[in-house]
């Protein structure tokens, strides 16, 4: 046989309850203020995120547009002895190289280049440039990071004039 065993009385139960969440809700306060801190922080990340690989999207498109100037420029190297002589079109790489080197110096994205190399020859001009990106926000919280490496390439070709 089990044994039977009785029941408080009802107020009793009710006040038992009252009591139990009054000191659920003494034990959780403050919570909120941890969760909206948390989620300050995690809004804080994807700003500083967001900001970092805007800039970078930003810095690629300028250096695209330097190298792609600078490697028209020199397209405009033509060996004018040779053209005149034969009519054939071709670049003269010494005065090509000079070119796109004086066009991406000039550049305002020029001084920040952490590397370059122009390579000229009778048929083309090619530029390939860098440049890194620094973390601004990221920084704060990625301390050890390395910055961001850009690179552009760009290949020019003179073409003849229509007729």
């Amino acid at each position: 046989m089990g044994v039977l065993v009785p029941r408080p009385p009802k107020s009793a139960c009710a006040m038992g309850t009252l009591e139990s969440s009054s000191q659920a809700g003494q034990r959780e306060r403050g919570s909120v203020t941890i969760w909206l801190l948390g989620l300050a922080v995690m809004l804080l990340f994807l700003g500083g995120l967001s900001l970092d690989l805007w800039r970078a999207f930003t810095e690629r498109q300028a250096l695209a547009s330097a190298v792609d100037a600078a490697a028209i420029a020199g397209a405009y190297g033509i060996d004018e002895p040779l053209f005149r002589a034969s009519g054939n079109l071709a670049l003269a790489p010494p005065r090509a190289e000079q070119l796109a080197w004086d066009n991406l110096r000039a550049q305002p994205v020029g001084r920040r280049l952490t590397a370059a190399q122009v390579q000229a020859t009778a048929a083309q001009v090619e530029v390939v440039a860098s440049t890194t990106v620094e973390f601004t926000l990221l920084r704060i919280l990625l301390p050890d990071d390395k910055p961001f490496t850009v690179t552009a390439h760009a290949v020019s070709v003179p073409l003849e004039a229509g007729p």
